[in-house]
């Protein structure tokens, strides 16, 4: 016991508190050497390992948001995944009704027939046919308007039953901009355009 005090009294020999100076430290005493390393060490391993619990705390709090993200993008694919029958039954009844749209829709040769139903409805309706005539197309993003232009005398019940007859054509036609004027008697003369369109698949 006496030896271990003789040796550390050794290793502090000479060394006074008062005097520290870090510019003589080639000089201390061993016992102080090792004391300042041993706190120079446990700061530099203190540092470290604080570092490196922050970082990987950081780390783990990164971890959980994604963790949050990618459970609600899960649930968003799984949403997706289970009610794609359904999504694929819907897309086929839009092309569907989309396919009967385009049907009804009138090709370039078919513009002069229904031209001439528009006409024959007129007359069989008792209507005198002033003019009925093709204007200019007007191109818009999906379809070209294909504007018409007529003009025909009668009563009004046979005015009312020509709107009629052209509002019930199966192809899509659309009436606008009407103006009705005396014609002398009971006879009236109507001014109105109709409209159909056709399907632009150059876009």
């Amino acid at each position: 016991m006496s030896m271990n005090l003789d040796g550390l009294k050794n290793a502090f020999r000479g060394f006074d508190p008062n005097d520290l100076d870090i510019n003589s430290a080639g000089t201390w005493p061993v016992g102080v050497k090792a004391i300042v390393y041993l706190l120079l060490f446990s700061a530099i391993v203190g540092a470290g390992i604080y570092f490196i619990v922050v970082d990987k705390h950081d780390a783990v709090e990164r971890e959980v948001r994604n963790e949050n993200d990618l459970k609600q993008q899960f649930e968003s694919k799984a949403f997706q995944v289970a009610n794609l029958p359904a999504l694929r039954k819907q897309m086929a009844d839009v092309e569907g009704r989309f396919a009967e749209l385009l049907r009804q829709l009138p090709t370039d040769k078919e513009v002069p027939g229904l031209l001439e139903d528009i006409t024959a409805i007129g007359r069989n309706a008792g209507l005198s046919i002033d003019s009925i005539a093709l204007q200019a197309e007007r191109k818009s993003q999906f379809y070209v308007e294909l504007p018409i232009s007529i003009q025909v005398r009668g009563t009004y019940h046979q005015m009312g039953e020509f709107v009629s007859g052209v509002a019930a054509i199966k192809r899509i036609v659309t009436l606008h901009d009407y103006s009705i004027r005396p014609s002398g008697g009971n006879m009236l003369s109507m001014s109105i355009s109709a409209k159909t369109y056709r399907y632009d698949d150059t876009n």
